[in-house]
């Protein structure tokens, strides 16, 4: 249908779905690297917020360099302000709609290793 795009994911892990101009809508599924298991790092955007909606499964914030856990409720908008640090775990049935910046990337991120994985 001219003038509608219709689009999903269903692979493993996040992909940056949509792109249109400076934002990007993008999809999170488990993968490893988003369990607790597999983590190996916190990340913060310099340049962007970031906002997470879950749609399914469960879902967990961790904010800031403590890591504090938040835990999410569907369909409810998270908005990761600019330069803090954060990470999330999720559910094997998850899915997580994710809003940033096109832009977004290493060059403007920085992240911190954990010691523990």
């Amino acid at each position: 249908m001219e003038g509608l795009e219709i689009f999903d994911y269903n692979g493993e892990g996040y992909d940056r779905t949509l792109k249109f101009g400076t934002w990007c809508v993008a999809y999170l599924n488990y993968a490893d690297r988003f369990s607790k298991k597999g983590m190996k790092f916190i990340e913060r955007h310099n340049k962007t917020d970031e906002v997470f909606i879950l749609l399914k499964g469960k879902a967990t914030l961790l904010i800031g360099e403590s890591m504090e856990k938040v835990p999410m409720e569907k369909f409810k908008g998270y908005n990761v302000k600019q330069s803090a640090y954060h990470n999330i775990l999720v559910s094997k049935n998850a899915k997580v709609l994710i809003v940033e910046n096109n832009d977004t990337s290493d060059e403007n991120s920085e992240y911190i290793y954990l010691k523990n994985n």
